[in-house]
């Protein structure tokens, strides 16, 4: 079979597409014809050894796939070859067929496509995590999302909008904010060209946010921290910038804020139970039409450094797709 391979450590050009054995399902595994495999940050991360999960060289990236079930392992219940799942396989999934725990396989609904089943399963899964479990997130409460057209930063705007916040999205261009305002942002924030800090006091009456979401590190986390609401949470998903700030410790203190780590795979990992109720509840309202994922480009598997690179330069707005199979 093809794959998108990474045999040394390098940046997304350094990729290349080769032949590899395909891939068997074990005991409790079942292994998938991929449809769409959707592209996220932690593959440019992982490319370059920046991550904290290593695969060992050479290997596909690519942790968000959709398919239909080509083979099952001893011991498999409840999957049949022919049926339609998305899974995160962590990597392996830039190439025709990727083996995944079955246990993570999950059914996707009729009337949805499978490029867009590949965008929903980290977005919505890490922001419905941070929103509902680490922040608790109330109703009327004032919500700041960084990086608001990101594929979690759009699905923090949406989820925000369901759960009854304020949202205020903040991004680095006028088009980005428009895409934030049609999925239910109700005011915005161009910190490219406005302060952020005084900004957000302003949209909220010099009160602050009461959660802040933040998957992008850098230079606003910072703003963004002291920005916050008396009795805030400050939630920290990520680092697309490319830089971990450091974050002065008395600025919590003043504000009697929390600051809130989110970190999702290893949330579903470690309480599976609660992780299935979580997509119980997400792909509900997927199927009511509450939430809709927005893949704002799709690449052939010949083109998957292209997909990988239009992320690492922060152009992407929503989800980026790679498409295989189909």
């Amino acid at each position: 079979m093809k794959a998108v391979l990474c045999k040394a450590f390098g940046p997304p050009e350094s990729l290349v597409i080769d032949e590899v054995d395909d891939p068997r399902a074990g005991p409790g595994q079942v292994v998938l014809d991929v449809h769409a495999c959707a592209v996220n940050f932690p593959d440019v991360l992982m490319i370059q050894d920046l991550y904290q999960f290593k695969p060992k060289l050479p290997f596909s990236p690519g942790a968000e796939v959709a398919g239909v079930v080509s083979s099952t392992g001893e011991g498999v219940a409840g999957i049949a070859v022919g049926d339609r799942v998305l899974a995160s396989p962590g990597w392996g999934g830039l190439a025709e067929r990727v083996a995944v725990d079955a246990g993570s396989a999950i059914p996707v609904p009729e009337g949805i496509d499978l490029v867009h089943a590949s965008a929903f399963l980290y977005a919505y899964g890490t922001s419905h995590y941070a929103l509902e479990d680490r922040a608790r997130l109330r109703a009327g409460e004032t919500l700041l999302v960084l990086g608001a057209a990101g594929g979690v930063g759009l699905s923090a705007v949406e989820l925000g909008s369901l759960m009854g916040a304020v949202v205020i999205a903040a991004a680095s261009s006028e088009d980005k904010l428009e895409l934030c305002r049609e999925h239910g942002a109700a005011m915005t924030v161009n910190y490219a060209s406005e302060d952020l800090k005084t900004r957000v006091r302003e949209l909220t009456g010099g009160r602050g946010a009461d959660v802040v979401y933040d998957p992008v590190g850098g230079a606003y986390s910072e703003a963004a921290l002291r920005s916050t609401a008396w009795d805030g949470r400050f939630l920290v998903i990520g680092f697309a910038s490319g830089d971990i700030p450091r974050i002065p410790l008395n600025l919590p203190l003043l504000k009697g804020c929390a600051v809130v780590g989110v970190f999702w795979g290893a949330f579903a990992g470690r309480e599976p139970e609660r992780h299935r109720q979580s997509l119980r509840e997400l792909i509900g309202w997927w199927q009511e039409g509450k939430l809709r994922p927005h893949v704002s480009s799709v690449y052939p598997l010949d083109r998957a450094a292209e997909a990988i690179r239009e992320l690492a330069d922060r152009r992407a707005k929503g989800k980026v797709v790679v498409t295989v199979n189909g």
